[in-house]
């Protein structure tokens, strides 16, 4: 059994989830992965790792599984709440039901991710939660309206909670990306804005890849417990908004 502790990724099947699960297992970490497509975080067949298919949705079946990963390692001690989805459209055309995964997701499931561990972090005086936000949680894009809103909701919750766990010790971390090279754009169903978003990571020539956000979480999350590094905005240095 490994002698550091346990760490909770949700939306680890890709992107920056597959890289920072591949970073904190490689530094030693046991970990819970959490994702919807099962057979791909298996797949990464990393050591001393729980994979579990879970919907961020359903907070049950959440705190369930981070149950059955703290028997087996010990108390959680970081969550990474990187589920996401990134939905884009205007807002006059956008089917409703878009903004609805996405509120669900992005906002809920990362309240119930929170939750997840919150009491037990507090009740031991210690433990760090990172919150994958995006640039969008700073600042607005063209069609990304209710994507955006569901990141600002990001940052204020992740800033409130942080001021209510300080006195427990207890750290909040907000990591704020711009674009990244992820299946993220993938979920849009408008080619047409796809095809406008592709054509702006090509101007910019080289954009992140997720070993970069993974690298910023490792960072944050090694400080001494007393220190908390509250947001990091990362982004490819050409990206200009």
């Amino acid at each position: 059994m490994s002698s550091k502790k346990l760490v909770v990724i949700t939306g680890a099947s890709s992107g920056i989830g597959k890289a920072t699960a591949e970073l904190f297992s490689k530094n030693g970490h046991p970990l819970l992965l959490i994702a919807r497509r099962i057979e791909l975080i298996e797949g990464f067949n990393l050591p001393n790792t729980l994979c579990k298919k879970v919907d961020v949705t359903d907070i049950d079946t959440l705190k369930n599984a981070i149950a059955a990963a703290e028997e087996k390692f010990g108390p959680v001690d970081c969550m990474i709440n990187n589920a996401g989805m990134m939905l884009l459209g205007d807002i006059a055309t956008q089917d409703p039901l878009e903004w609805k995964k996405m509120f669900d997701v992005n906002v809920l499931g990362l309240l119930n991710g929170m939750q997840a561990v919150l009491p037990q972090m507090k009740t031991r005086q210690s433990g760090t939660i990172i919150n994958t936000s995006s640039i969008a949680g700073r600042k607005t894009f063209a069609n990304h309206a209710a994507y955006c809103g569901t990141k600002f909701g990001v940052h204020a919750i992740t800033e409130n909670a942080r001021e209510e766990a300080a006195l427990y010790n207890v750290r909040m971390v907000t990591i704020a990306p711009g674009a990244v090279e992820t299946e993220l754009l993938s979920h849009t169903t408008s080619e047409e804005i796809k095809e406008g978003y592709e054509k702006w990571k090509k101007e910019m020539g080289e954009i992140l890849n997720p070993v970069d956000i993974a690298n910023a979480m490792w960072y944050a999350y090694n400080q001494p417990q007393g220190v908390n590094i509250r947001e990091i905005v990362i982004a490819a240095t050409k990206q200009q908004p």
